[in-house]
């Protein structure tokens, strides 16, 4: 070998050392991350991704950073091509002293997926190219068609995440149905959940009609009617801000997975529109909503529950019926139930709402924890339940009403305030009504639910019997009256209920007040007759109006002062409870 040429052989070794304790600390560091620092197996990425067919491409200049992976040899260099084997040491100085020679090398050859490339003869050339700093190499290119493609940055996780879309599409023929479908994921455990929908899709559309439905029928089917609608409904509601870098397919499973968490949890069968107003606030990944909700329990933990702020008025069309249109505003109603007739009478109330919305009744029983009572007891209580629920099923079925039944435990007040997130109004029986005293204003079990509850409530009184079809609107021009008014005007124009609107001019409410009622009213097509005096004591107003109208429901805002001074003071709200003698529904 000439003198030169021996310089140039081991300033290779050195080169090739070096290398050689870049690997090392390449793979350290690797480890340390619990990454993997190897190329990709081209056996195992053709066998995940599913091959379709290859073509020749001939010689190109190709990217070396693109080059990922290896045939035969991914175990013998790192992802940057860097050597991990000693016993190379000979042949790769070689390749360097080629490289520098008049002649040159050789151009490599590989395979293509997608935009990556993978060694099939060469790996010294480009591992020994990527030492030189060189940006390209020359390449006998075979593209090899896969039903997922590869990209050169994907790494091994990627990788599976492909693998499952990849047999997705095997199993399903997705992309051959509807072609240019896209169900990428960044979950790839959630792909045996659309695999179960489509069958379960199936089935289902069987017994519609009643004919078998091939697989691929309901492929189609299941993407069209199923797929696709609650994909729009999540970009109508703005659900992807709430979680960057998710697909679509991603947001898609989650909200399934949601909807079956809230039916294990609730004891409800939660259709996507209810569970997607509730999803971005309990599972977004916003760094700043991850810190609010935390936030949040801090607050929940240091403050009283019943001198906690209420909810801010409106929240509830925020959450439940903007951006959609309703085709009413009382779509899911929830009642508290439990056999006695009182809450028979409440549950009468809430049939006639849902029957005239064509909504859904949520029906709750909430019962004494177990740990409370006997065994004997407990035997009699869930005698009790089951008498309940069929009683329950039957007056719906009778009434023609969608219904679902739940049990929970506690507080009837806390239960229906855990669940009232799910519906769009609240129904119960007032047994128990807030007392004259602060001391009885505190202590009533109904405070949560009337503090906190951010949906309306219609309390129903003991002996009520009401069509509420006669409506008085208590109104003073706060944002929960205007909520109030919303409601009241929503009503009378879609059932052609009548509708009395009280106001009471004193030192807060003006003239003006009434004016800007009557012309909302007007602007939405809505006759009413105004009641407007002067005075402090609305309460009797309000009652001396309703009994002169014979109204049967009374519709107002919640309340107006702060925790503290509302139990202390006391407050309209509290009054009306007391003596009003017909239901009334109360405006959030």
């Amino acid at each position: 070998m000439e003198e030169s040429n021996l310089r140039d052989f081991h300033q290779a070794v050195e080169d090739f050392r070096l290398a050689r304790r870049q690997a090392v600390m390449q793979q350290v560091l690797a480890r340390l991350r619990s990454e993997s620092a190897e190329l990709l197996s081209y056996d195992e990425v053709r066998q995940k991704l599913k091959m379709t067919g290859q073509t020749e491409q001939g010689i190109q200049e190709i990217p070396l950073d693109a080059i990922v992976g290896s045939v035969g040899r991914s175990g013998d260099y790192t992802r940057d091509f860097l050597p991990i084997k000693d016993s190379d040491k000979e042949r790769w100085a070689r390749v360097k002293a080629a490289f520098l020679s008049p002649t040159g090398v050789p151009p490599i050859a590989v395979y293509k997926v997608g935009s990556a490339y993978f060694v099939r003869d060469g790996n010294h050339r480009v591992s020994v190219a990527r030492q030189l700093g060189n940006q390209t190499i020359d390449a006998y290119v075979t593209e090899v068609r896969t039903r997922v493609p590869l990209h050169s940055d994907d790494d091994p996780e990627e990788i599976i995440l492909k693998e499952r879309y990849a047999n997705f599409l095997e199993k399903t023929n997705l992309d051959q149905i509807r072609p240019g479908a896209d169900l990428k994921m960044t979950w790839p455990g959630f792909y045996s959940m659309l695999l179960e929908h489509i069958r379960s899709h199936q089935y289902f559309m069987g017994l519609d009609f009643q004919r078998d439905v091939s697989y691929e029928e309901a492929v189609g089917h299941w993407y069209d009617e199923v797929y696709m609608p609650v994909v729009a409904l999540l970009y109508e509601r703005g659900l992807f801000n709430e979680f960057p870098g998710r697909t679509e397919a991603d947001l898609y499973a989650l909200l399934a997975d949601y909807r079956r968490e809230l039916g294990e949890e609730l004891g409800w069968d939660m259709d996507a529109q209810t569970a997607v107003a509730n999803l971005a606030e309990t599972k977004s990944e916003r760094a700043e909503n991850v810190i609010s909700r935390v936030a949040g329990r801090l607050i929940d933990a240091m403050i009283p529950e019943k001198l906690e702020p209420g909810p801010q008025p409106g929240l509830w069309r925020e959450e439940r019926l903007e951006p959609l249109v309703p085709s009413a505003i009382f779509n899911d109603i929830l009642v508290a139930v439990g056999g006695n007739d009182e809450q028979q009478q409440a549950l009468d109330h809430a049939l006639t709402l849902a029957g005239r919305a064509n909504g859904r009744l949520f029906g709750l029983f909430v019962g004494c924890p177990e740990d409370d009572l006997t065994a004997e007891e407990q035997v009699q209580q869930a005698a009790h339940i089951k008498q309940v629920e069929a009683e329950f099923y039957g007056r719906c079925q009778a009434a023609g009403v969608r219904c679902e039944f739940a049990v929970d435990w506690g507080s009837v007040s806390q239960a229906l305030l855990r669940r009232s997130v799910w519906a769009d109004l609240v129904v119960f029986s007032l047994r128990h009504p807030p007392g004259l005293s602060p001391a009885e204003r505190l202590r009533s079990g109904l405070t949560p639910l009337l503090q906190s509850c951010s949906r309306p409530i219609l309390a129903v009184p003991v002996d009520a019997n009401s069509q509420m079809d006669r409506m008085l609107l208590a109104y003073d021009g706060s944002p929960k009256a205007n909520e109030a008014l919303f409601i009241a005007t929503y009503r009378a124009a879609r059932y052609g209920f009548s509708l009395v609107v009280v106001v009471v001019v004193n030192g807060r409410v003006t003239a003006e007040t009434a004016d800007y009622a009557r012309q909302y009213l007007a602007d939405h097509g809505v006759d009413a007759e105004f009641v407007v005096k002067h005075g402090d004591d609305v309460g009797d107003v309000v009652l001396a109006a309703a009994a002169t109208h014979q109204s049967n429901l009374l519709i107002m805002g919640g309340f107006g002062r702060q925790p503290f001074w509302r139990i202390m003071l006391g407050s309209l709200v509290d009054r009306m409870l007391r003596v009003f003698p017909q239901p009334i529904l109360i405006s959030r």
